[in-house]
């Protein structure tokens, strides 16, 4: 059972991924390296927000001070 969860939490966290590259960040289309600079913000911040990029990227933007430097320069562009 817990190998079912731990596939389950991998596969959200590969389809969020998927989303921040699809979707991007909804105003910036985001390059790679944009995506990987707030791919750990997402995950420690906003979660609870994963597969929904908008909400995902309302969670951020409420969250900046909070960004680490990288992802807080994508924000600020």
């Amino acid at each position: 059972m817990k190998a079912v969860l731990q596939i389950a939490c991998v596969s959200v966290l590969v389809l969020a991924g998927e989303s921040l590259s699809s979707s991007a960040f909804a105003q910036h289309p985001g390059t790679p390296a944009q995506k990987r600079a707030c791919r750990p913000d997402v995950y420690r911040l906003c979660a609870g927000e994963i597969p929904n990029v908008n909400a995902i990227v309302r969670c951020l933007r409420a969250n900046v001070d909070r960004l680490n430097p990288d992802c807080r320069a994508v924000f600020s562009q």
